[in-house]
């Protein structure tokens, strides 16, 4: 783990981005209507990606724990792709990005998990940083 006590605490966001996409406009519709067998997948897939994002340094060794103090889950969707738009905040030592990043694989995973009984043909096509800020190296919006 990368020694970051000589850090100091700026304000911290990172913006991520997942798209899934589906593979029928069926099933668009019975995530508009919540009636995907497995439940709301907006909502339960929203309540992974806050987990995923929390639970962030448990899983990848060399991230470091630190306070998240703002995260939103945002969802649109465009025919048939559902991108997924993941904010994380923070004020500390090190950046969210990976947290953002993790937080928006998640939710996809579990788009697919909660989709495949009804749609076979479900991809994730990419998981992205879109926007960070704070530290040495802020990055602007990416296309």
């Amino acid at each position: 783990m990368v020694d970051i006590t000589q850090k100091s605490n700026t304000h911290r966001t990172a913006i991520a981005q997942a798209i899934v996409k589906v593979g029928s406009h069926e099933t668009i519709k019975a995530i508009q209507e919540k009636t995907v067998p497995k439940g709301d997948v907006f909502a339960m897939s929203k309540a992974a990606g806050f987990l995923g994002l929390k639970k962030t340094p448990e899983l990848l060794p060399d991230c470091h724990p630190l306070p998240i103090e703002y995260a939103g889950i945002q969802y649109e969707i465009d025919g048939l792709h559902i991108i997924i738009t993941v904010e994380v905040k923070t004020f500390y030592k090190t950046g969210v990005e990976v947290e953002a990043m993790h937080g928006a694989s998640v939710v996809a995973l579990n788009m697919y998990d909660m989709l495949k009984p009804i749609d076979k043909a479900i991809e994730i096509l990419q998981i992205k940083l879109l926007k960070k800020t704070g530290g040495k190296s802020d990055i602007g919006t990416s296309s």
